[in-house]
Formats: structure tokens, sequence, C-alpha cells
């Protein structure tokens, strides 16, 4: 056996000071994070109450409500969901499996990459020419959806690419072994296995949809009323399927949107610090929903 020999004096007083500074970083980061949360919190939650989270603005009535922007957020997000992940996770499929032309998947992965990094005001610009004038669908949650998908999609390909390169190539080669065909390899063991990474690309694209507002602020529009097609009795699906009265033609201020209006516009920061605790609350349950859900259906899949 090679003995090891003991660090020289310099050499440990090196590795002390990175150590230090590494902790050091590490937990000025998190008293960072636990700073900004505890004074959104404690600015925000005293403002929040029932009739602040379930009425809508009225100028008559001299009240201030959320309800619109709230719905406006859940709808984006889901109608975002909706379209992003079967293009996403395929295309990640796609690329990573299928793709044999190394020059094509080294393009587009380039692609996605600096998709990644182009600031939200444009995309929302890109948006607000191509999807509200012309397609014609004007400022409304489903051009604002569609926009948003191009500003997410880049996350749920290279969170899904890597997740799927992280499977072992012995399990693929067990599949195709047993006289399983290439698709059928693909969903009952390529995808099972890499379920965390799509989990996890999901709730990034979930956290980058909440928190956008530059985007919508030129595709969705900053409406404070309730859209046309909610009704109290009525769901998602029948919003979506309403004849003439739909995402199309419905504008509205997403949560991000309202508090950068009533931060900036009105100045009530009290209500614009009300709405961050609510996001970070939202995004909260959203992440907590998504793990579950995944650990749920890696469980299923073991």
């Amino acid at each position: 056996m090679v003995e090891m020999k003991p660090l020289s004096g310099r050499r440990r007083a090196y590795d002390r000071t990175l150590r230090f500074l590494l902790w050091f970083c590490a937990g000025l980061t998190c008293l960072l994070l636990a700073f900004l949360i505890g004074y959104i919190f404690v600015k925000g939650l005293p403002h929040i109450s029932w009739s602040f989270l379930t009425t809508e603005p009225s100028f008559i009535k001299d009240s201030i409500g959320i309800l619109p922007n709230i719905l406006n957020t859940v709808y984006i997000v889901v109608v975002t969901l909706l379209i992003i992940l079967p293009l996403g996770v395929g295309a990640a499929i796609y690329l990573t499996e299928y793709a044999t032309n190394r020059k094509l998947v080294a393009a587009i992965e380039f692609a996605t990459e600096t998709l990644t990094g182009i600031p939200s005001i444009i995309f929302g610009l890109v948006g607000m020419l191509f999807f509200c004038q012309l397609m014609g669908l004007k400022a409304s949650l489903l051009a604002g959806s569609l926009t948003l998908v191009i500003v997410t999609i880049p996350t749920i390909i290279r969170t899904t690419q890597e997740s799927l390169k992280t499977v072992p190539q012995s399990y693929r080669e067990a599949a195709l072994g047993l006289g399983a065909g290439k698709w059928h390899m693909i969903r009952t063991v390529v995808l099972p296995s890499s379920i965390d990474g799509i989990v996890t690309g999901c709730i990034l694209s979930i956290g980058r949809i909440v928190g956008e507002s530059a985007a919508l602020l030129f595709t969705a529009g900053m409406g404070m009323s309730l859209n046309r097609f909610f009704t109290w009795t009525g769901s998602l699906g029948e919003s979506l399927a309403a004849t003439g009265v739909g995402l199309t033609q419905s504008s509205g201020a997403s949560l991000t949107v309202a508090l950068y209006v009533y931060a900036r516009e009105r100045a009530e920061f009290d209500v614009a610090f009300a709405i961050a605790a609510i996001l970070m609350l939202l995004t909260l349950i959203i992440n907590l929903t998504a793990n579950l859900l995944g650990r749920k259906l890696k469980k299923e899949r073991g």
C-alpha cells in the first residue's frame, strides 16, 4: 500500500481557506434567501384576507381583489404545460434516442441553449408581433401561453435530454434483447427511469411561467377583471371549449403583471407585497405537488 504523505503547513492553510470560503458562500446564499423570503412574508402576509383572494378590484366599492389574476395565472400555467410537455419531451426523446445526425443534434442543442439566454422582453415583443398581430389573437391568454411555450421549451428539452442520457445503455440493450420494439423500450424502460429529470424540467418551467411578467405584458394584457368565460360553476375544460368567448378573446393580467401594476403604476406596495407572498406560496405548492407526483409515478413504474 502507498502511504499518504501528510500535507504541508502551507497546503493545510490553503485547504482550510478554500473550505471556509465555500462554507461562507453557501451560508451567505442561505441567509440571503431566508432574509428575502422572511421580508416578503412579513410585509405581505398581514395584508392577505379572504376577500382579497376571492374578489375582483372595484373602483365603485373601493376594494382590491386578485381573484382574476390568480385565475389568469392558473389558466396560463395549465395551457402552457399542455402544449410544452408533449413538444419538449418528444423533442428530447427524438434527439436522444432516434436522431443519427450528430451535427443536427449539436445545432439544435446550441439553439435551445441560446434561447435560454435571450431576455424575456424580446420574447414578449416577438409574441406581440407574431401571435397577437400576425395570427390575429390580439392581447389574450392564449397569445401569452404560446409566447411562454417558446420561453420555456428549452428548459424542458435540455433537462429531459440530460435525464435520458443518465439511463444506462444496458437497460436499453436488455429490453431490445428481450424482443421489445424501439418505442416500447422507450415507453416502458427509458421514460420511467428518467421521470425525475422530466419532473425537474416541469418544476423549472412552472417557476419560469409563474414568475414571468415582461413577456405577458405585451401578449396577455393587463386586464384586472374576471374574464367573460369564467363562471363559478364552470371548469377549465368548459372555459377552453366556450364558443366565441374563450382564451383567444380574453386578456388579463397574471399575478406577476398585477404585482408590477400595483407597485409601479399605482404605488400600492402593501398589495404588491401581498401578491409577492401569494406567488411564493403558489410556487411552493406547485413544486411540492410536482415532486409528490413524480415520486408516485416512479414508484408505480418501479
